[in-house]
């Protein structure tokens, strides 16, 4: 027996001696993994397998596909119909991105909930973020390639929007059409440019990956030290497996299904500009921005509002003071991130309908709550969630002792626990006292968005 098992760990040793061998066992195979991380860890994995999928059939299309105006929307169509599982390829691609999307906006409110954007993984957030824009930029790119009315328009529309920087923004939009309008040479570069992204996106998911390991996974507890942990393979592994095999499930429904549900109809139109659509709109994805982009009635104020929609999860790192990460331990925001999770998929919502009223009110609602959650109400909340040294007392019902603990203001769950018994006191406040200043405050947002619902419902 224990021949056996010396002759096991002598392979292993073996196995581990070459240099990447080595490397690949410390990241993948023996990489310490909280044992407490859950399935909704699982969607990071599923993210970098959607960039997979992606990057082949992304590199099997371009090797038919014709950058030329006259002949790009015909390039797709001899692929859907001339190319051995060419119509694959394509659904595959196109429904791919969707789910890409899927898995990082899960991905990212995951990390809000359970607070891993906190101390000390500020580089490692920031990092997935700049990957969320390169992904934005991405998509734009491949979504003017198939040239339908909503990919020529799209593009007319979102090009434009650089128009609005005092003094050089005509200059700029010219210099990104090639020309004086969205023709051949736009075509051209926004095919060079989204074949070459994707490797971009892969090298800043590798950085990605180096600060997660350097820093290890955050944890449903949201404990940096002291989580039993154990190798990646074969525990996690398992549940990354079963996580992909889900996602292979519902992409392919989507791919053989409804392969065309996630598009827009107008796409597969040829482009006109002598025809505009009805509505232009682009892919669901970029809908919540496209909702805030519209909802400012100035082009500048617009874009600003629309940009700073994305800067304010890059620098949120850096505006938190929680000591509590988990969301379900924290009293207040564990209700809170519901609001804004609602408020994300209202904008997404709105951005998809004409622009008039009353979407027009209710989106500017909808893009002020957003501003206003994560620049005012999430600091306020983090303020009293936060952990310091203040006395708290507890009186014990059944004996006469008094115990003091050292946490403040106890909106979290543990000072759930002491307010339960007699009377607790931070700062000479009573705790109720400042937890409903917080729930007032939510309140009357809420009172907002019913205000602004019954007017769309009964207009």
């Amino acid at each position: 027996m224990t021949q056996g098992k010396n002759l096991t760990h002598s392979k292993l040793a073996r196995w581990n001696a070459n240099y990447l061998a080595s490397y690949l066992d410390s990241h993948i195979v023996s990489y310490p993994t909280p044992t407490n991380l859950n399935y909704l860890w699982s969607f990071g994995s599923i993210a970098g397998i959607c960039l997979v999928i992606q990057l082949l059939t992304g590199i099997f299309l371009a090797m038919h596909y014709i950058p030329e105006i006259h002949h790009a929307f015909y390039s797709v169509e001899h692929i859907m119909r001339d190319v051995n599982y060419g119509w694959l390829l394509r659904y595959t691609h196109a429904n791919g991105a969707s789910f890409f999307f899927i898995a990082v906006y899960s991905h990212i409110f995951r990390g809000l909930y359970f607070g891993s954007y906190m101390y000390p993984r500020e580089g490692l957030w920031c990092s997935g973020i700049v990957i969320f824009i390169l992904m934005m930029a991405t998509a734009f790119l491949g979504y003017v390639l198939p040239w339908g009315q909503m990919s020529f328009w799209g593009a007319t529309v979102i090009t434009n929007l650089f128009s609005a920087i005092p003094g050089v923004g005509a200059s700029i939009v010219e210099w990104l059409w090639g020309g004086f309008s969205v023709d051949n040479a736009t075509l051209n570069r926004f095919f060079s440019l989204h074949y070459l992204l994707p490797f971009a996106i892969a090298g800043a998911t590798i950085i990605h990956l180096s600060l997660l390991h350097k820093l290890g996974s955050n944890n449903p507890l949201g404990l940096n030290k002291a989580v039993n942990a154990t190798t990646f393979y074969p525990y996690f592994y398992v549940k990354d497996l079963l996580a992909f095999f889900y996602l292979v499930f519902f992409l392919f429904f989507f791919v053989i299904y409804y392969s065309g549900t996630l598009g827009h109809p107008d796409n597969y139109i040829p482009a006109n500009p002598m025809v505009t659509p009805a509505h232009i709109v682009p892919e669901w994805y970029f809908l919540p921005f496209y909702a805030i982009l519209r909802s400012i009635p100035d082009k500048l104020g617009g874009v600003v509002a629309m940009g700073g929609a994305i800067v304010l999860l890059l620098v949120l790192p850096f505006v938190s003071n929680s000591t509590i990460r988990n969301g379900y331990f924290r009293y207040i925001y564990k209700y809170a991130f519901w609001f804004l999770a609602g408020d994300f998929i209202l904008l997404g919502w709105l951005g998809q309908k004409p622009v008039e009223d009353p979407y027009i009110n209710l989106g500017l609602g909808a893009t002020i709550f957003y501003m206003l959650f994560l620049t005012i109400l999430l600091p306020t909340i983090e303020y009293y969630e936060t952990i310091k040294n203040v006395k708290i007392v507890k009186a014990d019902n059944n004996k006469s002792n008094i115990s003091f603990i050292s946490y403040k203001p106890a909106v979290t769950n543990i000072l759930k626990m002491y307010t339960t018994t007699k009377e607790v006191l931070i700062e000479g406040f009573k705790v109720s006292k400042q937890v409903s200043y917080i729930y007032v405050l939510i309140a009357v947002f809420g009172l907002i968005y019913f205000l602004n619902i019954t007017k769309f419902l009964f207009a």
